[in-house]
């Protein structure tokens, strides 16, 4: 098996462009519309959804546009990213405001962060 990509759901593409863009620094695709028909074979979803890939390296997000979506308070699902410059990733969610939790475990620390929707992502160095 080969991982292929993580999709997840944001409430609009601006908050999508600022996580993935401006603090993860990955690439973004044109975003696509994807039918009425297939969202709710799919998802349960009885509209039509703007999907936009955002990838670098071997990280590959499919962003669905999903107006007023909102991830749990209280969740355990998330997604972990290797990243080169934790430190720098770090400063750059708490000084957009993003949350940033930080636990110590044995000799490291263990790095969560959630985007401006509330979906989770382990952060590793």
């Amino acid at each position: 098996m080969e991982f292929i990509h993580t999709g997840l759901a944001v409430s609009c593409e601006e908050n999508a462009d600022r996580f993935f863009v401006d603090v993860l620094g990955l690439e973004k695709s044109e975003p696509k519309t994807i039918d009425k028909n297939l969202t709710q074979a799919l998802f349960g979803i009885d509209q039509a959804l703007t999907m936009i890939h955002y990838r670098g390296g071997s990280v590959h997000y499919e962003i669905f546009l999903l107006q007023g979506y909102n991830a749990p308070e209280k969740q355990v699902a998330h997604s972990c990213i290797k990243a080169t410059d934790l430190k720098r990733i770090v400063t750059k969610c708490k000084d957009a405001g993003l949350k940033v939790v930080q636990v110590p475990k044995g000799s490291g620390v263990v790095t969560f962060i959630s985007d401006y929707d509330g979906n989770l992502f382990e952060m590793k160095e």
